[in-house]
């Protein structure tokens, strides 16, 4: 019994960390290949999110994952707390603007979800928490400029390095919480930025801090995938298991960001149009 028990831990610490490491490795390739406002919108896609909720549902039950799900949304609060500290503290210091943009947006993520977890939560409230913060911070990150990443850098073993372990690091960290705190910490801390964070760390520090910010200012717009993903979570795991209730609510996010797609491209050939109009040709 030990023996299997500790072949499933070792097969999950393996499974986690190659799925981190594809995760975040993906997205800094969106933000080099494509760009910096792409990989933004779709680090919001439940990635680290899928993975926490999906294994404290293997670990323990579908019916902890579902619970935890509805915290995640509230917890979504303190992942943008960290990207618009981030924000304010790498615009503010010149000098080691990442060492101080890790230090106090990790902070203030503590503060924030420790403040959270005193609020009296239902799915209404987790709902519309949120919601409110994300288009609060749509509007605070308005004036960011959306920039291209023009001279790639030449990727090594060095860089791939650095980006699977902060990938690696922090989705071991988050997934093993729930083995010390109940299932509202757990939900609460399962809504750290596990992909994100570390995307941020390697486009500031590969490229520049503005980088990093066309990145974050495009977050809100994928963080209402997220809380589409968690509601259906805490709606369908305990109906339908984990297997399952993953594909529904992955599917629930995926069309949000493919409906948000299409509209955005409407509108920029739109706008495109207005002012290339065609010529029209009188007799």
């Amino acid at each position: 019994m030990l023996k299997e028990e500790s072949k499933m831990i070792e097969l999950l610490f393996i499974i986690k960390l190659l799925v981190a490491i594809s995760f975040v490795m993906g997205l800094s390739l969106i933000a080099e290949n494509v760009s910096p406002k792409v990989a933004g919108i779709l680090s919001g896609y439940p990635t680290g999110t899928l993975l926490t909720l999906f294994f404290f549902g293997l670990e323990f039950s579908p019916e902890f994952a579902a619970e935890s799900a509805v915290y995640n949304m509230i917890g979504l609060v303190g992942s943008l707390s960290v990207v618009y500290i981030y924000y304010i503290t790498s615009k503010f210091f010149e000098k080691n603007s990442m060492f101080y943009s890790i230090l106090f947006s990790i902070a203030g993520y503590f503060v924030v979800v420790w403040l959270l977890h005193f609020i009296e939560i239902n799915k209404y409230i987790a709902i519309l928490i949120p919601l409110v913060f994300s288009f609060l911070c749509l509007y605070l990150f308005k004036d960011i400029e959306n920039i291209s990443i023009q001279k790639k850098v030449k990727l090594n073993y060095r860089i791939i390095f650095i980006r699977a372990f902060f990938a690696s690091l922090l989705i071991l960290v988050i997934t093993t919480v729930p083995r010390f705190v109940g299932p509202t910490w757990a939900g609460l801390f399962s809504a750290f930025p596990v992909t994100l964070f570390p995307l941020l760390l390697i486009i500031h520090f590969t490229y520049s801090k503005e980088h990093a910010h066309t990145i974050i200012k495009n977050v809100p717009i994928g963080i209402f995938s997220l809380i589409i993903y968690s509601l259906s979570v805490s709606i369908v795991y305990p109906l339908y298991g984990i297997y399952l209730g993953t594909l529904i609510s992955l599917a629930g996010a995926t069309i949000y960001l493919l409906a948000y797609r299409k509209i955005q491209s409407k509108m920029s050939k739109n706008i495109e149009n207005s002012k290339n109009p065609v010529p029209s040709f009188k007799k």
